[in-house]
């Protein structure tokens, strides 16, 4: 979700890889196998539960049982995708440590590893996450700092939020125009042999700050079942391409443009109006959802970070200061929180946890917002803020009657604290980012979990509450052919002029 943030999306690991490439059954009925894989899985036994289903699905294969397989397979799926971001066990942890930490001191690694580290527990094992090295980093800043400022342009990063104040109308000024290309390119002999590939491919959204977006020379128009979608809460293309009809790689691509505006909010809180409580928006964006969960935690958190204070307006600064003081920034295994039952909201993980990343950071942001009656949500797309190359981002937009969709970017805000820079100077980057947002966005959806036309399945996608990456789906692969679409696909832009 977050800049940079490899994690399980842009790793190389199929399938097959984790649960062995369907080796041969070791005996017993199909139906059996199923049955103890669901329950390994259930017990937290992820690597036991996929060998188990990779079996019941080669013998439900081996059956001509179609719905068998595809039920097993999803199965054998999601057990590799519970552990695919934790592959460190104790010893390779310390080693990851010893590697990418400087100075590290034995106390200050068994802290880490027997505390703040996030692990899971699979088979009687503990796991570690694959990004505790850099997570052990973002929690300690003077650590942090000599890298950072090594490897972060903070004159570059605060172009926007450090420059002078220019005059123009509010809140919408200073466009810049962006263009370039989405490609989807998977090898041939990627591909399954057969059946139909089920693409939702992201396109950009037409919203306030980001104006006439165009999308030319998609390919394939002959195979699009749904789209080219530009306005609405999310932006793609759906596709159902038959194997049988291709020859040789399948290249999925789109030429997009799009002008993208500095928003600059200046919100009087006397002149805030009250909200309509009746508007189906309101009631939306109040409301709990998948991964914004407003939990009884988050009501007694939020009731604590605003008091008193009943001005919408007031309250959201308190909130957003909150969290970029309160909750430092972390890597998180997305796969994992999507996968493992009972699955849990993003927000609440963060909650749970202290930390969290940009998805995490802007989703909390949003729950405790929506407790208190207050509108918000959580947008994403890529972010060109921290160099030229298009970086996964998500940050977070609340509504203030009277004025509109105000957006919010708290993990950016974050970034002042991993650089050694004047105080002022950062104390002016994180209240620029309070109400304001730079123009180097590619904003694909307005809302997390935001709907398309058709769902894609759930069990069929690694993660499926942010279209970064195109899902893919295939009832007929026996690879997971939604990890490998997110190696072979690419965003280049560059701003015109």
């Amino acid at each position: 979700m977050c800049p940079n943030h490899p994690a399980i999306l842009l790793l190389l690991l199929l399938l097959c890889g984790g649960a062995g490439c369907l080796s041969a059954p070791d005996g017993g009925d199909g139906d059996d196998l199923s049955v103890r894989a669901a329950t390994e899985m259930a017990d937290g036994n992820y690597r036991t539960a996929a060998d188990l289903y990779e079996q019941a699905y080669a013998r439900s294969l081996a059956a001509g049982d179609a719905d068998g397989a595809l039920a097993d397979r999803n199965g054998m799926f999601r057990a590799t995708r519970a552990v695919i971001e934790f592959p460190f066990n104790r010893s390779a942890a310390e080693a990851e440590m010893r590697q990418k930490v400087p100075n590290l001191t034995a106390p200050e690694m068994d802290q880490w590893l027997d505390g703040r580290a996030q692990t899971i527990r699979s088979d009687g094992e503990v796991l570690y996450y694959e990004n505790i090295a850099i997570d052990f980093l973002y929690a300690h800043p003077e650590r942090l700092h000599p890298i950072a400022d090594r490897v972060v342009d903070f004159d570059y990063t605060s172009r926007y939020a450090l420059a002078e104040a220019q005059e123009g109308a509010l809140p919408y000024r200073n466009p810049v125009r962006y263009a370039g290309t989405e490609r989807l390119d998977l090898p041939a002999d990627s591909l399954p042999v057969n059946g139909t590939l089920r693409v939702w491919f992201p396109l950009p959204l037409e919203t306030d700050s980001q104006q006439d977006v165009s999308v030319a020379n998609l390919s394939h128009p002959e195979y699009i079942v749904t789209g080219p979608v530009t306005e609405g809460r999310i932006g793609y293309v759906y596709y159902e391409v038959p194997i049988e009809a291709l020859d040789g790689d399948l290249v999925i691509s789109a030429d997009i443009a799009f002008t993208s505006y500095e928003q600059i909010f200046e919100v009087d809180p006397a002149s805030v109006l009250d909200y309509d409580t009746s508007d189906p928006d309101y009631i939306l964006y109040t409301s709990s959802s998948r991964n914004i969960e407003v939990t009884d935690g988050v009501r007694d958190l939020a009731a604590s970070i605003a008091g008193n204070e009943t001005n919408p307006c007031l309250a959201v600064h308190a909130v957003y200061r909150s969290i970029i003081d309160t909750y430092p920034y972390s890597q998180v295994p997305h796969a994992s929180l999507d996968t493992v039952e009972p699955k849990v909201a993003e927000s609440s993980y963060m909650l749970a946890t202290g930390h969290g990343d940009c998805g995490t950071q802007s989703m909390l942001f949003a729950a405790l917002c929506r407790s208190l009656g207050i509108p918000a949500r959580a947008a994403g797309g890529y972010q060109m803020l921290l160099a030229e190359t298009p970086g996964t981002h998500f940050w977070a937009e609340y509504y203030i009657e009277g004025y509109g969709w105000v957006p919010c970017d708290t993990t950016v805000a974050e970034i002042a604290d991993w650089v050694a820079i004047p105080e002022e100077e950062r104390e002016r980057f994180k209240t620029y980012y309070a109400d304001r947002l730079d123009p180097a966005r590619l904003v694909i959806q307005t809302d997390v979990d935001a709907p398309m036309d058709p769902a894609i399945p759930d069990d069929a996608v690694v993660f499926r509450p942010v279209r970064q990456f195109p899902a893919v789906v295939c009832d007929g692969a026996a690879a997971d052919m939604d990890v490998l679409s997110a190696e072979h696909f690419s965003i280049d832009l560059a701003a015109e002029g």
